[in-house]
C-alpha cells in the first residue's frame, strides 16, 4: 500500500459509484476525492451524501483535476471508452468498471493508450480479487484435467423501458451487465475458449432478456454459462475436474463460501464472510499495484480483459446466426 491513501476520482453517480465509495470507507489504502458528473447537481447530491470534498459537473474537469491521483470510470457501458480515455489522455491511472467496454475494438484501444503512456489500467471485474476466489484459484491445481465450469447469473427486474438493463442505447441487455461475470468466471479458470455457441431470447424494447452459452476449450474442456434479467436464478457457479470439484454458493460472483469435494475422501467446507458489498479489495489491489510501479494487474491482466470482450463479441455474433 502508498504511505499516503490514494485519492480517488470518481465518475458517475449511479448505483455501482456509490457501492465502491462506501467500500472505499473500509479500507486505508483511498479515499474519494472528488465526484464527476455530467450535471451539477448529481454530483452535488452525491458529495454531499457522502462528504466527498470536490465535486466537479463534467467528466473532462475530474479527469483533470490535480487533486485526483486515480480515476474509477462508473458511468453507463457504452460511456466507458470515451470516459477511460479521456482520465488516460490527462495522465490518470484508470479503473474501468464491468464490462470493460462494448466491444473488443474499444478494450483495444484503451489497453494501446495505457500501454503507449506507461499508464496504470484495469477491469473493475471485483470477483477476481474476492477472497473466497483467490483461494480456488490455489485451489485449480488439485481439480487434476478441468472438464467442466459452470456457472449462472440471473436477476429480476421490472420492465421499465427507461431502466438501462432494458434501454438499448445504455448498452441495456443481460449479456454485459449480467452474462460478463460467468464468462469472466470461465475466462480465469479455462482461458479463451475456441468454439462459442449461444441462444438468445429478447425482451420487450429488443436487448437480451435471457441467454445461454456453451464454450469449448482446446483442453476438451467445456463451460456451460447462463444470465437472465426476467428471473432471480440460484446464481451458483461449479469447477469439475477429474480429481475434484469446487461448488461456489449463490451469489458466487460477491463474497461467498464453497465446498470442496474430492473424488473420494471428506469434502470440505470454506466458509467467507466479508464486509462490505466486496468492492474494497480492487481498490486494495489498485493502490498495491500503484505503490509497486506496475501498470496493470496479474489477478485481473489487461490482455485477458481484451480476451474477454472478444468472447463477449463472438457470443453477440453466434446470437445472430
Amino acid at each position: 500500500m502508498t504511505n499516503a491513501p490514494l485519492r480517488w476520482g470518481i465518475m458517475g453517480t449511479g448505483g455501482i459509484a456509490g457501492a465502491f465509495a462506501e467500500d472505499l470507507r473500509l479500507t486505508g489504502s483511498g479515499v474519494v476525492a472528488a465526484v464527476g458528473s455530467r450535471t451539477a447537481g448529481s454530483a452535488e447530491h452525491f458529495a454531499a451524501e457522502r462528504s466527498i470534498p470536490t465535486r466537479h459537473s463534467s467528466y473532462e474537469a475530474l479527469a483533470n483535476d490535480p487533486d485526483v491521483d486515480v480515476v474509477y470510470v462508473a458511468t453507463p457501458h457504452p460511456m466507458h471508452h470515451a470516459n477511460a480515455r479521456l482520465a488516460l489522455e490527462a495522465g490518470k491511472p484508470v479503473l474501468v468498471e464491468k464490462p470493460f467496454t462494448m466491444d473488443a475494438e474499444e478494450a483495444r484501444d484503451l489497453v494501446e493508450l495505457a500501454r503507449d503512456r506507461n499508464l496504470f489500467l484495469m477491469e473493475a471485474m471485483w470477483t477476481r480479487f474476492l477472497p473466497h476466489v483467490r483461494h480456488i484459484r490455489e485451489l485449480l491445481p488439485s481439480l487434476g484435467r478441468i472438464v467442466t465450469v459452470a456457472a449462472d447469473h440471473g436477476q429480476w427486474f421490472a420492465e421499465d423501458p427507461a431502466f438501462r438493463l432494458f434501454a438499448p442505447e445504455l448498452g441495456g441487455g443481460a449479456r454485459l451487465d449480467l452474462g460478463i461475470y460467468p464468462v469472466s468466471f470461465a475466462s480465469m479458470v479455462l482461458g479463451s475458449p475456441d468454439r462459442v455457441a449461444a441462444m438468445a431470447t429478447a425482451a420487450f424494447t429488443g436487448v437480451d432478456a435471457q441467454l445461454s452459452m456453451l464454450f469449448g476449450y482446446p483442453s476438451g474442456a467445456q463451460a456451460v454459462l447462463t444470465c437472465t434479467l426476467s428471473a432471480v436464478s440460484p446464481t451458483t457457479a461449479s469447477i469439475t475436474g477429474t480429481d475434484a470439484r469446487i461448488e461456489i454458493d449463490g451469489p458466487f460472483y460477491a463474497p461467498a463460501s464453497f465446498t470442496y469435494i474430492p473424488r473420494e475422501g471428506e469434502r470440505s467446507r470454506f466458509e467467507y464472510v466479508d464486509e462490505g458489498r466486496g468492492l474494497r479489495h480492487q481498490a486494495d489491489e489498485v493502490a498495491l499495484r500503484l505503490a509497486a510501479g506496475e501498470t496493470e494487474s496479474p489477478l485481473m491482466p489487461l490482455d485477458e480483459t481484451v480476451s474477454i470482450m472478444t468472447t463477449m463479441d463472438e457470443v453477440l455474433a453466434a446470437t445472430r446466426t
